[in-house]
């Protein structure tokens, strides 16, 4: 393989992993923008409920405020029953499917000072949870809940993709060898610069001197009927297109005609035809092979 087919490669699947990285992240923040809108929905019917349960159902919520990835806020400008909160936040997040552990607080407005609070595991555990019965005096609080990086929905990258990654690349390079390996063409030989005889069926020839020695017959040959022979030896049991014979034997002279062609071939194949091993076999309308 060349050294720009390696490129290539290494170009193609570079580029691949990395557009397939972009789509996991895509997916994943789409994962969690869905993740915040179900805490979003859960916690403004929670605070509508607290709300209700105090007498008023007038009043505006606040919209909620995403900290970061785990931690969520809103803001009740009212007091409210701090008792009726644990079973209502966790019946809202059933019902959106969020069932995981969490942290709530309960935050003075003005300094952000913890007034209340829980771990949601107590409540799930026994339906109790810690400051229940407690006195509210403050008319402003901020709810805030911080859920575990389980339920932040962070999609990981798959591990799986590296190895599936090298599996799919070297099971195309030995594709591409096979494929290659498979489609190259017998290489022609156009010329063969030897004095020495060839061998070949029962035959042997010579070029440097024009002979051809075929079963107990020895034929004198004409340059180019020499040079066709050994185009015809040099790349035995090879079909050889008629175009290329002609510009290989016949060019040098800026003769191309075909039927000069099949005159000479007509000729070896008289002066082969004493061994029984070798035969010039014609492929109508392509070309000739030395069959031997």
């Amino acid at each position: 393989m060349t050294k720009s087919k390696w490129i290539f490669i290494i170009l193609f699947f570079s580029l691949s992993m990395l557009s397939f990285d972009r789509l996991i992240d895509v997916a994943g923040n789409s994962k969690n923008s869905h993740f915040s809108e179900k805490v979003n929905l859960a916690l403004r019917r929670t605070v509508h409920h607290l709300l209700k349960a105090s007498g008023d159902s007038t009043s505006r919520i606040e919209p909620m405020k995403m900290l970061d990835e785990f931690t969520f806020k809103i803001r009740i400008e009212k007091n409210f029953n701090y008792d009726l909160l644990p079973k209502l936040l966790e019946e809202s997040f059933k019902i959106h499917h969020i069932e995981d552990i969490y942290d709530v607080s309960v935050l003075d407005c003005k300094d952000g000072e913890l007034e209340l609070g829980y771990n949601s595991f107590d409540f799930k555990k026994d339906k109790n949870v810690p400051c229940i019965g407690r006195k509210q005096d403050k008319t402003c609080y901020d709810l805030q809940v911080v859920f575990t990086k389980k339920t932040a929905q962070v999609t990981p990258k798959p591990l799986w993709l590296i190895p599936l990654w090298g599996l799919f690349l070297v099971g195309f390079i030995f594709w591409n060898r096979k494929k290659t390996k498979d489609n190259i063409e017998p290489e022609i030989t156009v010329e063969k610069e030897s004095s020495d005889s060839i061998n070949f069926g029962n035959s042997t020839f010579d070029f440097t001197n024009q002979t051809l020695f075929s079963g107990n017959i020895l034929h004198n040959l004409t340059y180019r009927e020499a040079k066709l022979l050994r185009l015809f030896v040099n790349n035995k049991n090879q079909l050889l297109e008629r175009d290329f014979i002609l510009k290989s034997v016949w060019e040098d002279e800026g003769i191309t005609v075909g039927r000069s062609l099949d005159v000479f071939v007509s000729r070896l194949r008289k002066m082969l035809s004493s061994d029984s091993t070798v035969q010039i076999v014609t492929l109508h309308g392509v070309g000739y092979k030395l069959q031997v």
